[in-house]
């Protein structure tokens, strides 16, 4: 039976709905890059190499972006406070087993255990938030507020990471979720209420594995082929599984009625662009955080605190810029905001390539507003456009592909970036050459920029949003689909 809210919520109910809903992703955010900044300090105890530092940060992100969609899928399917109850659970335990950990080996696994519960809060989350602000323009600024809570999370994350590592140890850092999660635990008791699809979605197993293999063998081919060789047999064994995943997936997926990952949804060119905008975004996120915070501490010298504050003004940026791209986004549409974003990750990133930013201040700091002023600029269009023209029972769904669409980013900036330096780098001293090494990662994220501005551009005009209206009739057919996807 279909359970839905209520539509007489107040909108003081709404209001701290969102309010717990922010909860969760400020613990998931907040988690990301604070840990970043503890990356050094793990390091030195851990004795881990640049590859192990990578495994910290994509060990969660690849677990995180494998089950999003499926968590997205079982909210709508067992109810989405459940799921949601279920996932702060989860997430909160894997941290407290985190700062437990004795070695890298255990952290890395404690990490997937925290990316399990992970998986059951944004893309639900999301969900909630979208079938309880039923007004585009009322949804578009809540998902602003959304937004704007990862700008909080990059501006507390660097300082309240850099404290707790200079002043308590690396560990630390997992214990600021815990208090965090379990009063979004006890306020989603009380508050939220139960909702789910009128028309539940079945399980599909095979595509789930589908998408593990194809995640998993390709980041693990990203990350050890500098030291495994590019073309050595376990690089290319690895190569060889994505390649087969994918395809496995193309031909399997249409030929269901209800697939994990719905290809209908892409005939949808703001849908497609906005996927593809979330995956250069992130990445471009996930390599700028990896990069500067490896240089300001091996590099510079600076404490985990001082990293932190260098890195201010890019969270700042993004934390002002944020709701403001979701009232742009309410009032004017997505095109602007993907522009300006795209624009100034771009010329951020050509800054540190092109002009050696790390050598002055002045660039440097342009290029950290540069930055934050581009990442806060493009959440909100993201979200906004996945979500909207879909139906609400598929909310769920198309949340969690715009949300695993990040962590896949995620995982492939710190990969790819992390695997440019290490070859940069070699067996040699990483103070003597890590700015060297750093230029054709920041050529990367450059370019991921200029993805950002091109795609943007497309998938924002007038025939964009007629594949939009096109796609959502399909979508409210789907006694008709099955036979013409085969087709």
């Amino acid at each position: 039976m279909s359970v839905a809210p209520s539509p007489q919520l107040s909108h003081r109910r709404r209001m701290l709905v969102l309010g717990i809903c922010c909860m969760s992703l400020l613990i998931v955010s907040l988690d990301n890059t604070a840990l970043n900044v503890a990356l050094p300090a793990m390091q030195r105890e851990l004795g881990a190499s640049v590859s192990g530092m990578q495994w910290t940060i994509d060990a969660y992100t690849l677990v995180l972006a494998s089950l999003l969609m499926l968590s997205g899928s079982m909210g709508d399917r067992l109810g989405r406070r459940k799921v949601f109850r279920a996932g702060l659970v989860m997430f909160t335990l894997g941290s407290l087993l985190c700062s437990l950990a004795p070695n890298l080996e255990s952290l890395i696994a404690f990490r997937a255990v925290q990316a399990v519960g992970g998986s059951m809060l944004n893309p639900v989350a999301m969900s909630i938030i979208t079938n309880t602000f039923t007004d585009p323009r009322e949804r578009a600024r809540a998902i602003g507020v959304w937004g704007g809570v990862v700008g909080i999370s990059m501006a507390a994350g660097p300082l309240i990471g850099g404290l707790l590592v200079d002043s308590v140890g690396w560990r630390s850092i997992f214990w600021v979720n815990l208090p965090v999660g379990l009063a979004a635990l006890l306020l989603t008791l009380r508050h939220v209420p139960e909702s789910r699809a009128a028309k539940a979605r079945r399980a599909d197993p095979v595509g789930q594995l589908l998408v593990i293999a194809l995640l998993a063998s390709l980041t693990y081919a990203i990350i050890e082929a500098p030291e495994a060789g590019w073309t050595s047999p376990l690089t290319l064994s690895l190569a060889g599984v994505a390649v087969f995943s994918l395809a496995a997936l193309a031909l399997y997926e249409p030929r269901r009625d209800e697939p994990l990952i719905d290809p209908r949804f892409f005939r949808s060119a703001p849908f497609s662009g906005a996927t593809v905008i979330a995956i250069c975004a992130f990445a471009s996120l996930a390599g700028f955080l990896f990069l500067n915070t490896l240089y300001l501490q091996n590099v510079r010298g600076l404490s985990a605190l001082h990293a932190g504050l260098y890195m201010l003004p890019m969270a700042a940026l993004t934390f002002v810029c944020a709701p403001l791209s979701g009232r742009l986004v309410g009032s004017r549409g997505p095109r602007l905001s993907l522009l300006v974003a795209g624009t100034a990750m771009t010329a951020s990133a050509v800054l540190f390539a092109g002009f050696g930013a790390e050598g002055d201040d002045v660039l440097m700091f342009t290029g950290y507003v540069l930055f934050g002023l581009g990442f806060g600029m493009v959440n909100a269009p993201i979200t906004n456009t996945a979500v909207s023209g879909m139906p609400r029972a598929q909310a769920g769904v198309a949340a969690a592909v715009a949300s695993t669409s990040r962590q896949v980013g995620s995982t492939l900036g710190v990969a790819v970036i992390g695997a440019v330096l290490a070859a940069g780098l070699g067996g040699t001293s990483q103070a003597d050459t890590f700015v060297a090494a750093a230029v054709p990662a920041w050529w990367v994220i450059a370019g991921c920029g200029l993805a950002v501005l091109l795609v943007g551009l497309l998938t924002s005009g007038k025939w964009a949003r007629g594949t939009a209206e096109r796609t959502a009739r399909r979508l409210l057919e789907p006694a008709q689909e099955p036979s013409a996807a085969r087709a």
